[in-house]
């Protein structure tokens, strides 16, 4: 194993409770109800655009080309903001095995549907920043996951054979099989399918066992 690209949401970090709290900020700022934490988690993968258009469906907000733009600053400017709180924490084990892969002489990366400028307050203020030597957000190339482009940004200079993504989603793990590489789903993320029904290699609920997975594949 040479290179190893995670997703952020739901892989490496609970960030559930801050998107959770800015929308119901930006609810809030319209007059809306807000909406249940287990609501917004249910819509969380496909990056801010289409989190924030389900979040307005769901509330009754309406939401067009007119004014989408719009709300969807609105909502990043609120998630800066509510990102200060430092709600974002990592799954548990995750340091170690980030830690873990570098000892190994592993090349890691970060391949996330969230726009690059969270993604990196996020990492910085977890000092995560140092493990990852390539970040590619949901706004950083032209297209994003499930498109198997920015993955491949991200192994650039690798044999795929020799390469890994770990995620927790759908979207994760059609982006794997576009892609051509092999893939490890975090259970405890925010999968809603079945894991029986998603293309992967490997699942795992302990972070160590992750770490034995790719001592024992590499």
């Amino acid at each position: 194993m040479k290179a190893i690209v995670f997703d952020l949401d739901g892989t490496l970090v609970d960030s559930v409770p801050d998107l959770h709290i800015t929308a119901n900020k930006l609810l809030a700022a319209h007059g809306c109800k807000p909406l249940e934490q287990a609501q917004v988690r249910s819509f969380v993968g496909n990056g801010i655009p289409v989190l924030v258009d389900k979040i307005c469906k769901a509330a009754g907000l309406p939401i067009d080309e007119s004014n989408r733009s719009a709300i969807n600053g609105e909502y990043l400017a609120l998630y800066d903001l509510v990102l200060e709180d430092k709600n974002t924490q990592p799954f548990p084990g995750v340091r170690e095995c980030l830690e873990a892969f570098v000892d190994m002489g592993i090349t890691l990366g970060l391949c996330t549907n969230k726009p690059e400028a969270p993604t990196r307050i996020i990492l910085e203020d977890l000092n995560f920043t140092p493990f990852f030597s390539k970040v590619i957000g949901g706004d950083t190339l032209s297209q994003r996951k499930p498109a198997p482009e920015p993955l491949w940004a991200c192994y650039e200079g690798f044999d795929l054979a020799d390469c890994l993504f770990v995620g927790d989603s759908e979207v994760d793990a059609a982006t794997a099989h576009a892609a051509g590489v092999r893939c490890a789903l975090y259970e405890e993320g925010y999968r809603q399918t079945p894991l029986s029904e998603l293309p992967h290699a490997f699942s795992f609920t302990d972070y160590a066992a992750l770490l034995e997975y790719v001592k024992q594949s590499s």
